[in-house]
């Protein structure tokens, strides 16, 4: 398979709505797309670390991370955040840094062009990659050529079905550079971004093919499913009487597989697909399976929450909350047709 095919099952994989009929300009300003972390605990108030709420703009996670190390006198491998953010945007997002006398002095006072220490609380864990619940998304989309009504009745469709739970480009690097890499890599050399992109390739190549068949949202004996906003993962061996009003309540969903060594979990005609796709893109599957990364599953729908889309002076304005490690261009796909990144352009 070449790579102008790895391109398009890794970008341009089917919508689940069809076309939306609408195109639009995303981030214009950083200030048109805000992201605000959802951590789902509360700080503890005592321990030996400090957690920061920060307001970053227009700047990278892994830089405010140093930014924060050189000013509180601590190492950058002991700063703790959940995720990294997108730099052009407005993110609130949380970090951890060790308590010192000077860090507990110098936080709260902290300043910065580019970030503001919004809060300071003491924590007794440093924070890993991850805890985090989820994120809330607040998205203008300037120049929106669709009518009200018909993204009233989208964002309504949205919030019924849930989207397929695509990776987003992020995750294929600039100009798809990760799929390239992968194209070129050597074996026994893994790199964790080139990893990233060959398990979300494969995992998105089955997706789109489930959008395709319309069992995205279904779940059949054989299917591995998952409880919604829940790591754990059950074989579907049966299916009950209750099965299909928790899917239309997007209670549980089928998952997919990220890609790795051992046995596909899922059976039937759901094993015989994932097999396909594996088949289809060996090199993929060969570059995870060499690095030791083990057969693991994600959700294959992903539910939107409080979507809301109110037109504004200078455009559109949507607001959802997504779980983490869920794209908010997920959603964006199949509310725009054409939508042009002005971080792109």
């Amino acid at each position: 398979m070449s790579l102008q095919q790895w391109r398009l099952l890794a970008l341009e994989a089917p919508r689940a709505l069809g076309d939306p009929g609408a195109t639009g300009i995303l981030r214009a300003t950083p200030e048109d797309f805000v992201v605000e972390e959802d951590l789902g605990f509360a700080p503890d108030g005592d321990g030996a670390h400090l957690l920061l709420k920060v307001r970053k703009r227009n700047a990278n996670t892994g830089w405010v991370a140093q930014e924060l190390a050189r000013g509180l006198g601590c190492h950058v491998r002991d700063i703790g955040f959940a995720g990294l953010k997108d730099r052009r945007a407005v993110a609130i997002q949380w970090f951890s840094v060790p308590l010192t006398p000077r860090a507990l002095e110098a936080a709260a006072g902290f300043v910065n062009p580019e970030f503001a220490v919004l809060e300071v609380h003491r924590h007794r864990r440093k924070l890993p990659r991850g805890a985090l619940a989820g994120n809330a998304f607040t998205l203008r989309i300037r120049d929106y050529s669709g009518s009200p009504a018909a993204l009233r009745e989208r964002c309504a469709a949205i919030l019924r079905s849930g989207v397929p739970n695509y990776f987003g480009p992020q995750r294929f690097g600039r100009e798809a550079s990760n799929l390239v890499r992968l194209a070129e890599a050597r074996p026994g050399r893994p790199e964790s971004f080139v990893l990233s992109a060959a398990r979300s390739l494969i995992f998105n190549a089955v997706v789109g093919q489930r959008v395709r068949d319309g069992s995205w949202g279904t779940l059949e004996v054989g299917d591995v499913a998952n409880l919604d906003g829940r790591g754990s993962v059950f074989s579907v061996d049966e299916l009950s009487a209750d099965l299909p009003q928790r899917l239309e309540r997007l209670e549980v969903h089928p998952t997919g597989p990220m890609w790795g060594s051992g046995e596909l979990m899922s059976r039937g005609p759901v094993r015989a697909l994932e097999e396909r796709i594996g088949l289809e893109l060996p090199g993929a599957c060969r570059y995870v399976v060499d690095a030791g990364l083990r057969q693991e599953r994600r959700s294959v729908r992903l539910k939107v929450r409080d979507l809301t889309a109110e037109p504004d002076a200078e455009g559109v304005l949507l607001r959802f909350w997504l779980r983490s490690g869920s794209f908010a261009t997920a959603v964006l796909r199949e509310i725009l047709s054409d939508q042009v990144d002005a971080d792109d352009a």
